[in-house]
């Protein structure tokens, strides 16, 4: 086959363009430290690396719901722990009321803290955070009335001192906080709040206001079995607060985990890469040095 001094020429600018071509790869992984700048580079590594940052994108989601759940569960501990300070208070009082050598106007003394206990637990019933209502189930924002006005979770009539209305809805408030895990974050509002707290509280206040001492002998056990209800929403929050630490525990790791995944995918190794720049920085500078030998003078450089 006869070879042309044409066929030299392009055969090293070919050659050359593909040299230019490599130098251009390995500064691009040099300044962005990835593999892959766009998915013609490398469809697999760019196909694995739009899962991996799904993956990514839905732990991260769910690490804000935790952080939300962890709000409502922490703020919602607070407050029943307030309720049952109150309600150790009231069973106090309920315990020296019951002393039959307490006269009557010592008993109405008590039966004013009492009132003041009983404002306490519907502050604490009406709790908001983020301008929620946390005590009120899935009604966070609190029910409208027919002036469309919208009224708090517990409501105490003005004239008569007496709670109207206890928490509108007990319907749990589920959160997303793993793939198809939803928790929960609220407590039954009915099983702390409702009527019968009050009902038994306003109970206890008149039977001390009427030096009523079978009453109170009433009000002590009612007392008794309101405090054991909290407990028990308590306790019950308290486990799920356990599970949410070990669900986050899990999640950290999935983040860590994913985020290594697709660091491994993508991100350039930088000492192999400056080898390989280096590398062809002299094949290319060795190519250079060839092609000028390989264009030789022709007849047109003699006749100047």
């Amino acid at each position: 086959m006869r070879v042309t001094q044409s066929m030299l020429s392009n055969n090293m600018l070919r050659n050359l363009s593909n040299s230019y071509d490599s130098l251009g790869k390995y500064m691009d992984q040099l300044s962005t430290g990835k593999k892959v700048n766009r998915p013609s580079d490398d469809p697999v590594v760019a196909m694995k690396g739009m899962d991996y940052r799904t993956q990514l994108a839905d732990i991260e989601q769910y690490q804000r719901n935790i952080t939300e759940v962890n709000t409502w569960m922490e703020n919602s501990d607070a407050a029943l722990d307030e309720a049952t300070q109150a309600m150790q208070r009231l069973r106090e009082l309920a315990v020296q009321g019951a002393n039959g050598t307490y006269e009557e106007g010592q008993r109405k003394n008590i039966a004013s803290e009492v009132d003041q206990l009983k404002s306490q637990l519907v502050d604490i019933a009406n709790t908001k955070v983020n301008n929620k209502y946390i005590f009120n189930g899935t009604k966070t924002t609190g029910t409208v009335d027919a002036n469309g006005d919208i009224t708090p979770p517990v409501i105490v009539d003005d004239a008569t001192s007496k709670v109207t209305n206890t928490a509108a809805s007990s319907d749990p408030v589920f959160i997303e906080v793993s793939n198809g895990i939803k928790l929960p974050v609220n407590v039954n509002p009915g099983n702390v709040f409702g009527p019968k707290l009050f009902a038994d509280i306003e109970a206890f206040s008149k039977a001390l206001k009427d030096n009523d001492q079978a009453g109170l002998e009433t009000a002590l056990t009612n007392i008794d079995s309101n405090i054991d209800r909290v407990v028990n929403e308590r306790a019950d929050l308290g486990a799920r607060m356990n599970r949410l630490e070990l669900i986050e525990n899990r999640i950290e790791s999935q983040s860590i985990t994913a985020t290594k995944m697709m660091s491994d995918n993508e991100d350039a190794d930088m000492e192999k890469v400056m080898i390989d720049l280096t590398s062809q920085e002299s094949v290319h500078r060795a190519a250079l040095s060839a092609g000028s030998r390989v264009i030789q003078p022709t007849l047109l450089d003699f006749l100047r």
